[in-house]
């Protein structure tokens, strides 16, 4: 028979502090966007102001290759070492003891950001990046430690939604970000007005836009500041309490305090017999018999996820163009592109993933997550490839106003359905998953691993495919780039990752409606019953 505290909270109806527990958890997430994708909309702004060579009258100054791939990149690289580090320290430690000192590496982080010092440019890129990777850092512990408590608190019934409504805010931090990188462009614009690059190339910065960067960075200290004290005051999850730490009257204590419901506290013998029979290790034969397609399949689909989400980016810069919502470089001032840059980024995220991310949490817990994943990953497979065959056609060719006699509504159209099936579908559910089908001793750590595999294919899809993207026609790629093989096919092999996504899906079991005991094994090791791998939904 199963732990009745357990039970109980798998049974709990919805409460205030389920409602708590999602705005406390997604605030981080809300940072963690926030901090991740602003750092786009100054990435031409730091080019202008430091890489300005005045003897280079026809084109604005712009980050070499290798320094604008260090800078866009170096985040994911400290978020993936975060994810394996205070996954594993979150199931070692307790959530509730990390789950503060990964906020506070963002808080510090993104304040040391906008204080990047140097007296060259290579010197505050360098700092820049240094910062970013520490900031990265703590990013990385939101993953698991987020997802792991939401999974632990919530009841089997809407549990999918509301680890899926703390994933969501990453929407609403993503159009944080732009929002107030438009306010302050806006602002600064304003106080100090300045002339597009083609009428006065060295007026065009003026020198108050190295404040512009710094302050979108250090804004996004201060969600993190605010939900630091409500982290702390949150208790111990039950489930870790009772499963790992082996305490059910601690356990049944905590529940009956913030969720205002008796618990059982008299079941420490059926607590003692699952902690003594969950013993084996990570990755060991036993682990790898019950769990290790699991694995396989949340960090399979994961990274082919990432390496398609995140080198979406890549050609954002040629739809904008074509739509006419970013001109030439050298027709805007420094703080007009910041703006015209934000404004697009905006557009996109609330128009397509502001809405996925909620469609999927309105529907996973009666979709479930299979459903939903797979049908993500072929949606994207099919919007990448009608966007890559005819990619030349779509968007034109290129004339003064940027490109002409392209098809730039199915254009947009195309792009903007790509991401918003990638938020109503595999970017939602591979974050939600591993946070429910392994045992609560490893469930942090498998989560952490999972989503550092995400983090590796986002870190190729960022470097990798920057370069691979790159005109295949000699002299026509980006200053400091080689030849690649072109953003149309670039986007052919994306569409392939995604195609492949499709086929690891079957590896993931359907999780809706079933307790974490249950996906886990934990209650098979309670009543000795073998143990399924999949569930017979599948």
């Amino acid at each position: 028979m199963p732990l009745e505290v357990l039970s109980a909270l798998d049974k709990a109806k919805t409460q205030w502090y389920h409602f708590t527990a999602i705005v406390i958890a997604g605030m981080g997430f809300f940072t963690d966007a926030y901090d991740l994708f602003c750092i786009s909309t100054v990435t031409k702004l730091l080019g202008r102001i430091y890489y300005y060579d005045p003897a280079m009258k026809d084109v604005p100054g712009s980050l070499p290759a290798s320094v604008s791939s260090a800078v866009n990149g170096v985040a994911f690289c400290g978020t993936l070492v975060g994810q394996l580090f205070f996954g594993w320290l979150g199931d070692k430690l307790g959530r509730k003891k990390v789950y503060g000192i990964t906020l506070m590496f963002m808080v510090i982080s993104s304040i040391s950001s906008g204080l990047s010092f140097g007296s060259t440019s290579k010197s505050v890129m360098a700092t820049l990046c240094f910062f970013r990777f520490w900031l990265g850092f703590g990013i990385g512990g939101d993953y698991p430690l987020s997802a792991t408590i939401m999974s632990e608190y919530a009841n089997k019934k809407t549990r999918g939604a509301f680890i899926a409504a703390v994933f969501a805010m990453q929407g609403f931090g993503i159009l944080g970000g732009a929002a107030v990188a438009i306010l302050v462009s806006v602002a600064f614009d304003k106080a100090y007005p300045s002339p597009a690059f083609h009428l006065d190339p060295a007026g065009s910065t003026p020198p108050q836009a190295d404040y512009v960067w710094r302050i979108i960075f250090m804004a996004g200290a201060i969600p993190a500041i605010f939900t630091y004290y409500w982290r702390m005051k949150m208790p111990e999850t039950a489930r870790y309490t009772a499963l790992v730490e082996g305490n059910a009257k601690q356990a049944a204590a905590d529940m009956t305090k913030v969720m205002a419901v008796p618990f059982p506290t008299d079941e420490q013998d059926k607590v003692d017999k699952i902690v003594s029979s969950e013993s084996y290790p990570l990755l060991s034969m036993l682990f790898l018999r019950r769990h290790g397609l699991h694995l396989l399949g949340t960090t399979t689909t994961w990274f082919l996820l990432d390496v398609a989400f995140y080198s979406q980016n890549l050609f954002q810069k040629d739809i904008f163009t074509a739509v006419g919502w970013l001109p030439s470089g050298t027709k805007m001032s420094a703080l007009e592109e910041v703006y015209k840059i934000s404004r697009a980024q905006a557009l996109i995220a609330l128009c397509s993933t502001v809405p996925g991310y909620w469609f999927t949490v309105a529907t996973i817990d009666y979709l479930g997550r299979f459903f939903i994943q797979l049908m993500g990953f072929i949606m994207m497979t099919a919007f990448m490839f009608g966007l890559s065959i005819p990619y030349y056609d779509l968007r034109g060719t290129p004339c003064d106003s940027g490109y002409c006699n392209g098809h730039h509504m199915t254009f947009i159209v195309l792009y903007a359905f790509t991401f918003f099936f990638a938020n109503f579908g595999p970017n939602s559910t591979t974050f939600i998953v591993p946070a429910e089908i392994f045992p609560a001793r490893l469930r942090s750590t498998c989560h952490g691993i999972s989503a550092a595999a995400g983090k590796l294919g986002a870190i190729i899809g960022t470097f990798g495919f920057l370069y691979a993207s790159q005109s295949s026609e000699e002299g026509k790629q980006d200053e400091g780039y080689p030849t690649g093989i072109g953003v149309r096919g670039s986007l052919i092999i994306l569409a392939c990752a995604n195609a492949l996504g499709v086929v690891f899906t079957f590896l993931v079991p359907e999780t809706k409606g079933i307790s974490l005991e249950d996906l886990s094994g934990e209650n098979d090791d309670l009543s000795n019953k073998p143990v399924s791998r999949i569930d017979p939904e599948l």
